[in-house]
């Protein structure tokens, strides 16, 4: 697969571009179990066979195959659960989400411009939060809004771009804990807000650029800069609590993984490929693994950059990195429980027994979390021109809500998936290209496009 994917040195006016090459797989599983309605997403029910050559957008060459066939496992998971919060960049701060609830036909309740979108100069790279009831958005130019969840009012706007800087500039993301928003800049700088009013409370100029959010808990905050420095910090104030340091990259993809926290640890990815756990109150290090030079032939996949956010669930931690790792840990003693030779630059989502992820290789898998046995694999559609070839498409996401994985691309469409099959139940068109995960909270499902336009689903 040619992925095209923004690497950036850490001189912040530096800006490079280059082609991710992936070997692209396919296929699906036969249904399991099919609870759904058909028609959910936007999936036709026209039956009429249209005029033309047929050509599948799942004709692609398969290399990742299911460990067990459908026929000899059946998955099964938890109930969804209604999820009042969203409050950081992959939810909670462990980052495991689970099985979240939505209505089982879905319908558009409103949409809004939240500012200023992707371009050559600049990324939006912020994923929608929600917390209070409220839904909280930065553009690409750091504009902070606050709106109503149920019907979409602006309630307030905040500019948190420095005196004499210039626009173009890429960002990093939101938290919400306390009261307070914080916000991480391509400037450098982590700022702190008032969640009800939009008032700056503090701003923190650490001299170096972010390309993640924060998380937050506990009213402390944790920020990994593009030379892979991790800070903690006071939420009251901005304090410096500590500091750790991983090996600097000199160039990185685009973004990357937040720290995850639970149970007193943090879990720091960095784009060097080094997964190191940390205790919460001074930065201790309890273990450091590495996720580098397991392949050095296929040109940028070698980068070993973890840009998916690792996942705290339970005393497991799992982590995937662009160059072909996909790992289970023991929290405690950082020992591999599992690992499978899967890449990817989405983070990986947790539900029951199983892991749902999408690869490097346009595939959605779907993966024991005791074992890493793989359950079915589905190739997602790789063209936006599927007969010419043209316009390569990147998939974000998934998410989980009430028997259906969602996900979202570049090409301008989402997907609903079952997670018990792999089938593909249905599609929705977007308002344009989508590149930040979708979010579910209060029954909601939320979808920001690279255009900046805000969409609810109820």
């Amino acid at each position: 697969m040619l992925k095209k994917i923004k690497i950036y040195s850490h001189v912040p006016i530096l800006k490079v571009i280059c082609h991710l090459v992936i070997i692209v797989t396919t296929t699906s599983c036969d249904t399991i179990k099919e609870n759904f309605d058909s028609g959910y997403f936007g999936l036709s029910q026209n039956k009429e066979r249209l005029p033309g050559k047929r050509i599948s957008i799942l004709a692609q060459q398969r290399s990742i195959k299911p460990d067990i066939t459908s026929d000899k496992h059946q998955i099964i998971l938890p109930p969804p659960i209604t999820n009042k919060d969203w409050p950081q960049t992959g939810g909670y701060a462990n980052h495991a989400m689970h099985h979240l609830r939505l209505g089982q036909t879905l319908q558009k309740r409103w949409s809004v411009n939240i500012g200023t979108g992707s371009s050559s100069s600049e990324r939006l790279m912020a994923q929608p939060i929600i917390a209070q009831g409220r839904l909280f958005t930065m553009d690409a130019e750091t504009t902070i809004n606050a709106y109503n969840i149920n019907n979409g009012e602006e309630l307030w706007s905040t500019q948190i771009t420095p005196k004499g800087e210039e626009d173009d500039h890429i960002n990093g993301g939101l938290a919400f804990d306390n009261g307070q928003i914080y916000a991480t800049t391509g400037f450098g700088h982590i700022v702190a807000l008032a969640a009800k009013t939009g008032k700056i409370s503090w701003r923190r100029d650490v001299k170096t650029p972010f390309r993640t959010a924060p998380t937050a808990k506990d009213n402390r905050i944790f920020a990994i800069t593009i030379t892979n420095k991790l800070f903690a910090l006071n939420g009251q104030n901005g304090t410096i609590l500590w500091t750790h340091t991983g090996i600097e990259e000199t160039t990185n993809l685009l973004g990357g993984g937040s720290p995850a926290i639970d149970n007193g640890v943090v879990v720091a990815p960095y784009s060097s490929g080094e997964l190191v756990a940390l205790k919460v109150q001074n930065g201790q290090e309890l273990w450091n693994d590495s996720f580098a030079g397991s392949r050095r032939d296929l040109g940028t996949a070698t980068l070993a950059s973890i840009r998916g956010r690792p996942i705290i669930e339970l005393n497991m931690v799992f982590a995937i990195s662009n160059n072909g790792q996909l790992t289970a840990i023991n929290l405690r003693t950082g020992k591999r429980i599992w690992e499978r030779n899967i890449g990817g630059i989405e983070s990986p989502w947790v539900a029951g027994n199983y892991l749902f992820l999408i690869s490097n290789n346009t595939d959605l898998i779907a993966l024991g979390k005791k074992d890493g046995q793989i359950y079915w694999v589905t190739a997602l559609p790789e063209w936006k021109n599927q007969k010419r070839r043209k316009g390569k498409i990147t998939w974000t996401g998934p998410v989980l809500g009430s028997d259906r994985l969602i996900l979202a691309g570049s090409g301008g469409k989402a997907l609903s998936i079952s997670p018990y099959s792999g089938k593909i139940l249905g599609q929705k068109k977007m308002p344009d290209g989508v590149t930040i995960s979708p979010v579910i909270a209060q029954n909601t499902l939320i979808f920001l496009s690279d255009d900046a336009e805000l969409v609810s689903y109820r």
